[in-house]
């Protein structure tokens, strides 16, 4: 299967869930606001999925899926004994530490978001919230090897179609919560833990049509041990914790910070982060899922001249999508913010912060993505040592820039820091993957990449003069009704890309016959 096809193939689905998540996002604000209680639940959600991000889509995979190409390579029984015993050692690790946390709860949230304490009851409903949200890490997680799974054997559908099903229990929560239940929070709480078991019985389902015997192989684990390749696993994916989850850790950081700035604050930075995870979702995720497996196989093949084509045409693909995207929402992320969210118990000074926070994030989008891209190079080849001391480097820097500039700018200092961090993590991949000399920026990547900068800042240029003429000639736009406000929006979007495209195609940047090739050559 194509690098093309694999990408196209995780966008497509994750794009549908990234406007789900759109619509979940859109209806939490309206159930809950901004304030003690949404500020809760959004902890609550971000805790389990935060060890996610680090112990299983993170780490685990990274170490997981190059691992399981090679034993698939050799057989699928052998792959199939390897899978089932990672399995059941993951389900063994993580149920032992989800007793843990469920007991330590009170200690984690004081360490989690030691700001709550100033607010009476916020706290505990924090805690509560988050022993029945926990859960959903042990479900997801495991997921997250059936993914690793259903993608080493070339099938990226099922596993895209997962966070669909999370944010459609959400919806449900939130409309049922509203209608039925006193507290939309514990319905909320519910809702997640409930979609992580559905979850994993889909991607249960995927793997019995592709007849693929992966099971929870608790007996053979405790009569033969974990076995040489599960203790390899194991070892690879100690370092990866920190390394594949540079992201997370940026942002726990950000939490634990932003809790004690203000009220409504963790709120602004969740739903700021949320919209620029469509991007980094659509096309970030999806070239890493795309690109773990064909590295690892090019360079276990040593084919490295088709290794660094696959990078680079990767990287560029990359670029095209973020670049424009980060201008964009830095331009007229006001429009964009109040228009989505500016509605129920979502004020517009809510709406204003939100929008300030998401120009801060902006920066750092194309490094997020551009991350997605690096980091496989370095898991391909089963090092996951040299991430986690590059993470080491920037999470100090992160939190150094954090402190600092929370006391000059507030919560939008935080959301800078994140970016100027990931652009720092990306520069020393960068400077570490050229003396590997397995990589590097062929000359096409980098035409490519000065045409899509010069067309993003076109694009900027039109959205600004567009902004100005809004204020000048609507100059109360925001007490338009959502309809109004949403076509508005849409005439910022369309012009937005049509300038973008054509300044695209002028430039190169976008180059249409490249693209009507790579469309064949999906559908073949």
């Amino acid at each position: 299967m194509s690098l093309i096809k694999s990408i196209a193939t995780v966008s497509v689905f994750t794009m549908i869930s990234r406007l789900l998540g759109f619509v979940r996002d859109m209806c939490i604000a309206n159930v809950l606001g901004a304030g003690a209680v949404s500020d809760a639940f959004l902890v609550a959600l971000k805790f389990p999925n935060l060890f996610r991000q680090l112990f299983a889509e993170g780490a685990f995979n990274a170490a997981f899926v190059p691992m399981f190409s090679g034993s698939l390579a050799e057989s699928k029984e052998k792959a199939e004994g390897f899978a089932s015993r990672a399995y059941a050692m993951l389900f063994v690790v993580l149920l032992a530490f989800l007793i843990v946390m469920e007991i330590i709860m009170p200690f984690a949230m004081i360490i989690f978001a030691p700001g709550f304490d100033a607010i009476e009851g916020k706290s505990e409903l924090a805690i509560e919230l988050t022993r029945i949200t926990f859960p959903f890490l042990l479900f997801v997680s495991m997921s997250s090897l059936q993914s690793g799974v259903l993608n080493s054997l070339g099938k990226f559908a099922a596993p895209a179609i997962n966070p669909i099903i999370l944010n459609i229990t959400l919806i449900a929560g939130a409309i049922l919560g509203r209608l039925c239940f006193p507290n939309v929070a514990y319905t909320l709480a519910i809702a997640t833990s409930l979609g992580g078991i559905i979850q994993l019985m889909w991607l249960k389902h995927s793997l019995k049509q592709d007849k693929f015997g992966l099971f929870l192989d608790i007996k053979g684990l405790v009569k033969f041990g974990i076995g040489p390749e599960v203790r390899t696993l194991m070892r690879r994916i100690a370092p990866g914790i920190i390394g594949a989850g540079i992201y997370q850790i940026n942002l726990t950081v950000d939490t634990i910070l932003v809790s004690l700035v203000s009220n409504g604050a963790v709120s602004w930075m969740y739903y700021a982060n949320r919209l620029t995870q469509l991007p980094l979702g659509v096309i970030g995720i999806a070239i890493g899922t795309a690109l773990l497996p064909l590295l690892s196989s090019q360079i276990k093949q040593e084919k490295f001249d088709d290794a660094n084509h696959s990078f680079n045409r990767a990287l560029e693909f990359a670029l095209v999508l973020t670049v424009p995207s980060a201008v964009a929402f830095l331009v007229i992320a006001e429009p964009l913010i109040i228009t989505l969210f500016k509605h129920g118990e979502f004020a517009l000074s809510d709406a204003k912060a939100t929008a300030y926070c998401l120009m801060a994030y902006s920066f750092g989008l194309p490094a997020y993505v551009v991350s997605k891209v690096m980091m496989p190079a370095f898991f391909a080849r089963g090092d996951t040592k040299t991430p986690v001391k590059i993470a080491g480097v920037s999470f100090v820097l992160n939190f150094c820039t954090s402190v600092t500039l929370m006391f000059m700018f507030g919560y939008v200092g935080i959301a800078a820091s994140s970016s100027i961090s990931a652009w720092a993590n990306n520069l020393m991949y960068w400077i570490i993957l050229r003396k590997t000399k397995i990589v590097s920026f062929d000359s096409k990547m980098k035409k490519r990449a000065r045409a899509t900068l010069f067309s993003s800042l076109s694009m900027g240029l039109v959205l600004v003069l567009m902004q100005i003429a809004l204020h000048k000639y609507i100059p109360n736009w925001i007490d338009l009704s959502t309809i109004y406000r949403l076509i508005i929006l849409a005439g910022f979007v369309g012009v937005g890309s049509i300038t973008y495209l054509i300044v695209g195609i002028y430039s190169k940047a976008i180059i249409v016959d490249e693209f009507k090739r790579a469309l064949s050559k999906s559908k073949s």
